[in-house]
């Protein structure tokens, strides 16, 4: 069985000033490295999720685990690309009957017409991959943590997103804890009032000024056009008047390929861009996650009072189980927002760093930051005199909190923790 890939605003929004871009050729190596490495690192929020190795410091004598607090983002889907896909479909239709196409530019053809019917008019589906990762990630959760689940009569709390896609994947995550202990006592519950903290979503406000910045960000990274019809069509002259503007053609065929992952398809439609194009809407795309989600210089004090609800829900049940409370694990299946937003808030090292738009655009991977099933875990530890430690996991690894000195390695005194909880202000 295949399983998914081994990671008040200071400008009001009317009034952002905008930053001198750097240019195209100046793109950061290291980012180059990964998506050349795996262009479907590419996609961002659209790249499955990538299972590495699982490391655990040891915890400091005398601690033992007693409760995990977790929040998931779905697994792999279908996009909103139907628009996209179709245009795509349209041109290389018309190109055929005109007989502009060459065998590559047939080749796309077919595949963007298996890309929609994969799709099926049917936006955020989950995939087969996405019930997999998270399948696996309960498997490597149990494994990593048997102390926590064997604890005597515990128990575990799921709670869901009303979104279908949550939905699947939190019942494949706790299927699988019941096929490895079919005993286990596992809740299941979704609704408006869960809705209300598991998925939030930045202001109209903020939305304006992050898609102002991308929009005079991308009209000023023009890239190559040539490449893309001299691979597609036999005469790029006649076919131009098919085509239109050859960057939103690339950018659309971008749209459609993003998905190849997902729907598990291969060869992967991003080689066929040039890889300048590549990189400029994985940059938009990445930035996109950013500056919307994440502790932004010039938005994140817009985000981050939005995602204090369902902060304050993780420290009330993990408070509830430090006094004494049955509940072991407490599991929450979301979406990629607030996933960020989260990290953010908390203070996460990388990911939820306070970086500007040009710092961010070097420093801020988001192949890595933001995939399919992007999680984070809380595991709490305890000494025999009720001393508590936690440790933060972001994509199962081990991470530090940002200006927060912890007690020792990757654990924090929750109590410390919790008086430094607005991490974002670090």
């Amino acid at each position: 069985m295949r399983f998914a890939k081994l990671f008040t605003c200071f400008l009001l929004a009317s009034a952002v000033t905008f930053p001198a871009f750097s240019q195209p050729e100046k793109q950061n190596p290291e980012i180059a490295r990964l998506l050349k490495e795996d262009l479907t690192r590419a996609g961002v929020q659209m790249n499955c999720y990538e299972f590495g190795p699982i490391h655990d410091t040891k915890a400091p004598k005398g601690y033992k685990p007693f409760y995990i607090s977790h929040y998931g983002r779905h697994g792999s889907r279908s996009n909103w690309g139907g628009p996209n896909y179709q245009a795509v479909a349209d041109i290389l239709t018309q190109a055929k009957e005109k007989g502009l196409l060459t065998s590559t530019g047939d080749s796309l053809l077919e595949r963007t017409n298996e890309v929609i019917r994969i799709h099926n008019g049917m936006n955020g589906r989950l995939t087969r991959i996405g019930c997999e990762e998270h399948q696996k990630l309960a498997e490597r959760m149990y494994g990593r943590y048997k102390k926590v689940f064997k604890r005597k009569g515990t128990s575990i709390r799921a709670i869901s997103s009303t979104v279908p896609r949550c939905i699947v994947s939190m019942a494949a995550f706790t299927s699988k804890l019941s096929a490895i202990n079919p005993r286990f006592d596992i809740s299941w519950d979704t609704g408006e009032t869960y809705m209300a903290y598991l998925s939030n979503d930045p202001s109209a406000e903020q939305w304006k000024g992050v898609n102002a910045l991308l929009d005079s960000l991308n009209a000023s990274y023009h890239v190559d056009t040539v490449l893309i019809m001299k691979r597609l069509f036999t005469d790029p002259v006649a076919a131009k008047g098919l085509v239109g503007d050859v960057e939103t053609f690339e950018r659309n065929i971008y749209e459609t390929g993003v998905v190849d992952d997902p729907f598990e398809l291969r060869p992967l439609t991003l080689s066929l861009l040039p890889f300048d194009a590549v990189y400029k809407w994985y940059e938009h795309a990445a930035m996109h996650m950013y500056l919307g989600q994440c502790n932004s210089k010039e938005f994140g004090a817009m985000r981050m009072p939005r995602i204090e609800p369902l902060v304050n829900e993780i420290v009330a049940k993990a408070d509830e189980a430090i006094g004494g409370g049955k509940v072991a694990v407490d599991l929450r299946f979301g979406h990629d927002y607030p996933t960020l937003a989260l990290a953010s808030y908390l203070g996460i090292e990388g990911v939820g760093d306070r970086m500007s738009f040009e710092e961010a655009r070097q420093k801020w991977f988001g192949g890595f930051n933001v995939p399919f099933a992007v999680n984070i875990q809380m595991i709490f530890y305890r000494n025999k005199q009720d001393d508590v430690l936690v440790k933060f996991l972001y994509n199962e690894k081990e991470t530090r909190l940002r200006g927060l000195e912890p007690f020792e390695g990757p654990y924090y005194k929750w109590d410390v923790v919790k008086a430094n909880i607005k991490g974002y202000l670090r």
